[in-house]
């Protein structure tokens, strides 16, 4: 069990990575919750949805990355994690300004 945090962490990327992959080619807006869906309404939902995939897979690499860290070390997958979570969240925000 020395390596559970990084297998269970490379499941959940790989989840993320997969709802991200099929968010992207079915260009399927109604994937998302949907209270995510009140708050929200695009001009143009195919679009939003495929900008909107490439930050799920954006952020779905954060766990990765932490789950590859954590084969090394505990704690610097912990700091791995939370400082790839901020930029890649902050990227995120950066892909989907031009989207509405």
């Amino acid at each position: 069990m020395e390596y559970a945090y990084s297998i269970f962490m490379g499941i959940f990327a790989g989840a993320i990575l997969l709802y991200a992959g099929i968010m992207a080619l079915t260009k399927d807006y109604k994937m998302l919750p949907y209270r995510a869906r009140q708050s929200v309404k695009p001009k143009n939902p195919k679009k939003y949805a495929a900008q909107l995939a490439k930050v799920i897979a954006l952020v779905a690499l954060s766990p990765a990355l932490s789950a590859l860290t954590g084969l090394w070390n505990f704690t610097a997958a912990m700091v791995v994690l939370i400082g790839s979570m901020i930029v890649f969240i902050w990227l995120g925000t950066k892909i989907m300004k031009d989207v509405n």
